[in-house]
């Protein structure tokens, strides 16, 4: 029997891995993988196919409407006329929302880092042989140790 399971790295793991060889389960018997993390950065345009949500554009977009409505409008007062007013204003907008969008993302990247150095790791993939009757202690140590799944195969 073959029990498959996903857990924060974190003191939980250790003390759900200790709590199963007090079960009787064989260090060998036990296989703890760690995930890498994905090490790619962020596009700066999404596509239909895929999308991580760090799109650069999304800021700029509304920033340039807002600051188009506003040229715009001043325009109307002004001497180049407010279609050429308008076009001035969503560049500007354009390229102040980009930037704003830009910096912040940096500032929380930077913030991320800190936090992978300070131990926020990824989960663990914990994959346990038993036998037949030791499956609902292995189990309900598991869940007992927050585990965020569990899977049993036959």
């Amino acid at each position: 029997m073959r029990v498959i399971s996903s857990f924060d790295h974190s003191i939980y793991l250790e003390l759900a891995l200790t709590a199963l060889e007090e079960h009787g389960i064989e260090k060998r018997s036990i296989l703890a993988v760690p995930l890498e993390k994905a090490a790619e950065k962020p596009k700066l345009l999404d596509s239909i196919h895929r999308s991580d949500g760090t799109s650069l554009i999304d800021i700029g977009a509304a920033c340039a409407t807002a600051l188009t409505v506003i040229a715009s409008s001043i325009g109307f007062i002004l001497h180049w006329g407010p279609i050429i007013w308008g076009l001035i204003g969503a560049a500007a907008g354009f390229i102040i929302g980009v930037l704003v969008d830009w910096l912040l993302k940096r500032q929380k990247s930077n913030q991320r880092k800190s936090q992978v150095i300070k131990g926020k790791s990824t989960e663990v993939i914990v994959v346990i042989d038993c036998e037949a009757h030791q499956m609902e202690a292995v189990e309900a140590t598991l869940w007992k140790h927050m585990a965020f799944g569990v899977a049993k195969l036959q």
